[in-house]
Formats: C-alpha cells, sequence, structure tokens
C-alpha cells in the first residue's frame, strides 16, 4: 500500500540534514548502502543540481511532482524555489526518512509531501511540473505513464541515462530513431538540455546522464492512441525493414487478421495498463503477441487470409509508402498509412 509521509516528521539523520543557511550540502557519509542494481545513484554535483531547477524554470505557485529523491539533494533546491508544494515518490523507506529529516531540517517541511510507493505503480497528486533524477530502470514506464495516462503538466525535466535520452531524442533517419522516439513525439515536443557526467554520482554510474525537456503538446493528435500504440509495435520491430516486406510476411498477415476479426467482434475493446506501459519499449519486437489461446489456435480458412492480403495491397495501393522503412518515416506518414489500414478494416489493438 502506498504511504503518504507527514510534511512535519522532525527526526535527524546525521549529515543528510542541514541548516537552513546551507540548503546544498551534498557530502554523501554513507550511513546506510546505496543499491547500485536499483538506480540509486545520489547526484552531489552542486552546479549541475541548480542547472536542473534553473531549465526547469519553475514558477510562483507550481505544484511539483518529483521521483526518485534520493537524501534530498535536488528535493533542497525544489523546496527553497517559490514553488507551492512538491510531492516525492520515493519506494525506499530509508530514503523516505532522509529526504523527510532534511526538509525539515530546512524549515521547509511545510512544502513537502513524500508519498512512499513504487512510482510506477503509485497513483500521483495533481502537479503541474515534473522535474526529477530518474533512477535509470524504470524510465520507459514512468515517461509512458506521465505521457499516455490521465495527467495534465506543463513540462517534466528529466535527468535520464545518456543512451536512452540519446533514443528519445532521435529524429527519422538518425541510427537511434525508434518507437519510443515515434510515440513520445506523437505527444509532446522532446528536446536536449545538457550532458552530466557520470562523475556527478555517487556511487558512480557506469554510463553518463543527459537532462531532457518533455513538453506535452496543447492538442492532441486525432488518432486513437491505442491504435497507434499498437501499429508502432508492429512497424518498429523490424523498422529497417520495408513496410511492404513487414507486413507480407505470414506470421503477421494471421496475426492481424485474427486481431481484426476480434476487434470487429468486440466494441471499445480494453488495452489494460499493461500495455500502455510497455508502449515505449524500443526492442526489436517480431510481432505483438496475442495473449487469447483460443485467437491463437483459430484457424483461418484460405478464403479468409487471401482476403486479407487484398486489405493489405488495397492500403498500400496508390501510395510510396510500401518502399520506405520505419527508421526513415516522419509521423505524419506513418500515421497516413495507418489511417489507410484501418479504412480497409486492419486493426492493431
Amino acid at each position: 500500500m502506498n504511504r503518504a509521509v507527514s510534511s512535519v516528521r522532525t527526526r535527524h539523520l546525521g549529515s543528510f540534514c542541514t541548516s537552513s543557511s546551507s540548503p546544498a550540502s551534498e557530502a554523501w557519509d554513507g550511513r546506510f548502502r546505496l543499491h547500485k542494481p536499483r538506480g540509486q545513484h545520489l547526484l552531489t554535483n552542486p552546479r549541475v543540481l541548480d542547472a536542473i531547477v534553473r531549465h526547469a524554470a519553475l514558477r510562483p505557485g507550481d505544484a511539483v511532482l518529483e521521483v526518485g529523491p534520493g537524501t534530498g539533494n535536488l528535493t533542497a533546491r525544489l523546496l527553497a524555489s517559490p514553488v507551492e508544494s512538491v510531492a516525492a515518490v520515493e519506494i525506499d523507506p530509508r530514503m523516505v526518512e532522509a529526504v523527510t529529516a532534511r526538509a525539515a531540517a530546512l524549515d521547509l517541511a511545510q512544502k513537502l509531501t513524500v508519498i512512499h510507493g513504487d512510482a510506477v505503480e503509485t497513483d500521483f497528486p495533481e502537479f503541474n511540473v515534473c522535474v526529477a533524477n530518474i533512477p535509470y530502470g524504470i524510465s520507459s514506464p514512468l515517461i509512458a505513464k506521465l505521457l499516455f495516462g490521465t495527467y495534465q503538466f506543463r513540462t517534466a525535466t528529466l535527468l535520464l541515462q545518456k543512451e536512452f535520452a540519446q533514443r528519445l531524442v532521435a529524429v527519422p533517419g538518425d541510427s537511434e530513431y525508434n518507437r519510443l522516439a515515434a510515440n513520445v513525439r506523437m505527444v509532446a515536443d522532446v528536446k536536449l538540455l545538457m550532458d552530466v557526467s557520470k562523475r556527478d554520482f555517487v556511487p558512480m554510474p557506469r554510463v553518463d546522464s543527459s537532462l531532457v525537456e518533455i513538453r506535452p503538446r496543447a492538442v492532441m493528435p486525432d488518432v486513437d492512441l491505442t491504435e497507434w500504440l499498437a501499429f508502432t509495435r508492429e512497424c518498429f520491430g523490424q523498422k529497417n525493414k520495408t513496410l511492404g516486406a513487414i507486413f507480407k510476411q505470414k506470421r503477421k498477415i494471421l496475426d492481424l487478421c485474427k486481431r481484426s476479426q476480434r476487434t470487429e467482434r468486440c466494441t471499445g475493446g480494453a488495452t489494460g495498463r499493461g500495455i500502455i506501459l510497455g508502449v515505449l519499449d524500443d526492442g526489436n519486437d517480431e510481432a505483438c503477441g496475442d495473449d487469447d489461446s483460443s485467437d491463437r489456435a483459430a484457424v483461418l480458412s484460405e478464403e479468409e487470409v487471401g482476403a486479407f492480403k487484398e486489405k493489405i495491397a488495397g492500403a498500400f495501393e496508390s501510395t510510396e509508402l510500401a518502399a520506405k522503412r520505419p527508421s526513415k518515416m516522419s509521423n505524419d506518414e506513418l500515421l497516413r498509412l495507418l489511417r489507410l489500414f484501418n479504412e480497409q478494416g486492419i486493426r492493431f489493438q
């Protein structure tokens, strides 16, 4: 169960706490062990911490969401800014105690609420700005939750693993361009702000980091996002093949035919939380699996398969898209193909 920790707790934890005249003491005294496999790397460079807050462009009255506050190095600066409140989500109870004590020592506890829970599973309170040094292991599901959930916010300023950030900001034609970038750019604008050395963390991770800004679009695209997300999974599973080659594969034809038939039978098919949280995975999925064993076992007649092939051919007819590769296509081109498929009765959910 998620637990909101009182913002007035006054327990002090040695050097985790600082006086109000020195809000940025980042020295780590090793009072408890940090778990690298859990992504517990504390950002300790004061200049970098100051730069993150500066890039976030916080305003008076902002409600800030921070994920993984650790011992409060970034939290202290957020609390000292003119924002109205900071809600910090932390899974480690030791960190909960440390950041709570840090705020109390700074006499800023009234602005902080600490939520003890898993950030991927926890329902966030209302916020309009997210600022966080995210544990590397939850970068993809957390960004998916922010952008494809129900949250409305102005901007997210996130410190991510550098390689992940490069994939996130990639554009069509880049070697790093993938489903992650295509899906995020459908609903948000993303830009790289600065790189951060691994030497600025304790314990030092194996890779460098990058700070990115994610700004949701003011006008969302006119598309069924669940259908779009399933479609891009099919396309980017083999992103360097041409679309014509991708959609001629027998396995894919059979899978899409079953899926389209199921969509015709069911109205308003539910997608489930797991699908939404997995939409930013950018591995080489050969196909979108079907969890319904009865559909997998269904036998399609040659006539059904032949008719479905004609639908695919009809979608590509009079366009140049069959010869294009997903890794070099804009979202507008992909969206045009999705609409052509849907017009032919081809569904991807």
